[in-house]
């Protein structure tokens, strides 16, 4: 989608055949894009604060001693505010992963990718951290391109060394704080703290993930939005007319042309300053209508208002708009289609949301062994096998006892007494044992209690198989 397709007159269409950050020879074309300031890149920097925080405080809150939130992939152990998640909840996983997928489908419908340019940790890092260090230690764009095509000079060195330590350490620091999301802050301080040869697989994770950073916000950078980011590329299957977008109001804006002194203008607002270029950090003219490249991060509408309020000009000539917001001068408005993924969506997360309210910290399940008929023990008593499956979802040790609720018996566990290790799953087996004159029926209604620590926690009911013809 081109918000400026058959509308710009005597403009070559030459970049829907190029990208950006390539030059004609096929090699790369490195950016340089101006330093950025204005009212929407303030909003930015204060919710990059906000999302930073999050990130890097996070792993070091526990509750009870145990993580507020791990995401163990290795050993599949996850922690979810405070509350544990393992493979016996795949379920949830599955439903909270497509509910994901439809809010991200729904996201994008409606507000194109503004996830990128706000919360994707790939911009946060690059735009609000790494890019910003860079400014601070090379200046700004025309003097890192100088630097970086001079000779290489003390200044030069010295300077090149600073940043790449300092790019260095933040990756490093970086891929701790990721290590800690992962295996959580215990197990990260013992592969800090203890010789590399006790923990050899945590110190090359830390070295992997403190290389991969270093690549990508040293170097690869909007490459791995371009090329490597498959959501650059769902946009445009998702994106219709109706999505918002960094719009150009081309219906305002053209034709462009430069100011001149004591003339009564007649072109439209769009002077040609180039300054939403200068300031894009994957090298686009937004001008020419929405893009792969486009990653929503505002830059341009910021630079854009800052020329408007200089020529007297009303602000918005770049803004957050839709093709149809641009084209009929109207607001945003809830189309069928944003209606569907909306209904899709709260369903979902509606079901969500009731399975985990009546999620039990326990799980069992009581089966009388299959194929097995009734047992006779010693002194008038009939015998059924069962089987117990229990699923601990806490971290603690759970010891369970096992009751007859409404007839006189015995329960006998076979083996040693249940104790639930934390986050786990266990099965054994117990016999349910009754007197034969207690036993009237084929099938005898029996009742189990399930008790923890001297607390009933849940009853079971089944049969009890036994002889027919007892009276």
């Amino acid at each position: 989608m081109h918000l400026t397709r058959d509308i710009i007159e005597n403009t070559q269409d030459t970049f829907r055949d190029t990208l950006g950050i390539v030059t004609d020879e096929g090699k790369r074309k490195f950016v340089y894009p101006k330093k950025p300031k204005g009212r929407l890149h303030k909003a930015r920097v204060v919710f990059s604060v906000f999302l930073l925080a999050i990130l890097f405080i996070t792993p070091f809150i526990k509750l009870s001693g145990h993580p507020f939130m791990m995401f163990n992939i290795v050993e599949r152990k996850f922690i979810l505010f405070g509350l544990a998640f393992g493979p016996h909840d795949f379920y949830l996983f599955v439903l909270a992963t497509i509910s994901f997928v439809v809010f991200i489908i729904l996201f994008t419908v409606v507000f194109g990718r503004v996830f990128c340019g706000w919360v994707c940790p790939q911009t946060v890092f690059l735009e609000m951290v790494f890019r910003k260090i860079e400014f601070w230690i090379e200046g700004d764009y025309l003097r890192q391109k100088l630097l970086n095509d001079s000779k290489w000079t003390a200044k030069k060195i010295s300077k090149k060394l600073v940043k790449w330590s300092v790019f260095f350490a933040l990756s490093v620091f970086i891929a701790n704080t990721l290590l800690a999301w992962i295996i959580g802050t215990d197990e990260l301080y013992k592969i800090i703290s203890e010789p590399v040869s006790m923990h050899p697989g945590g110190f090359i994770a830390m070295l992997l993930f403190s290389a991969g950073f270093y690549f990508i916000f040293a170097w690869f950078r909007e490459y791995a939005c371009v090329y490597v980011c498959p959501y650059g590329r769902l946009q445009s299957v998702l994106l219709d007319q109706n999505s918002i977008v960094i719009a150009y109001d081309n219906i305002r804006g053209e034709p462009r042309g430069k100011i001149k002194k004591a003339e009564v203008r007649t072109l439209g607002d769009c002077i040609d300053c180039k300054e939403c270029i200068a300031v894009c950090p994957t090298g686009i003219d937004i001008r020419n209508g929405t893009q792969l490249e486009c990653v929503n991060c505002t830059a341009c509408i910021d630079a854009c208002d800052n020329i408007m309020d200089k020529i007297n000009k009303p602000s918005g000539l770049i803004k957050y708009a839709s093709f149809n917001n641009v084209k009929d001068k109207t607001k945003f408005k809830l189309t069928p289609r944003i209606t569907g993924y909306l209904v899709i969506l709260t369903v979902l997360i509606a079901v969500l949301g009731i399975l985990l309210y009546n999620r039990n910290p326990i799980d069992f399940m009581i089966l009388r062994t299959p194929g097995m008929l009734y047992q006779e023990q010693p002194g008038g008593i009939l015998s059924n096998l069962y089987s117990l499956k229990l699923t601990n979802k806490t971290f603690d040790e759970v010891p369970l006892q096992l009751r007859l609720e409404n007839l006189q018996g015995e329960i006998k566990i076979i083996g040693s007494d249940i104790n639930l290790e934390p986050n786990a799953v266990s099965e054994t087996k117990f016999l349910v044992m009754l007197p034969k004159q207690k036993v009237n029926n084929v099938n005898t209604p029996i009742e189990i209690g399930i008790y923890t620590n001297g607390e009933k926690f849940q009853t079971f009911k089944s049969n009890f198989l036994g002889p027919a013809n007892q009276n």
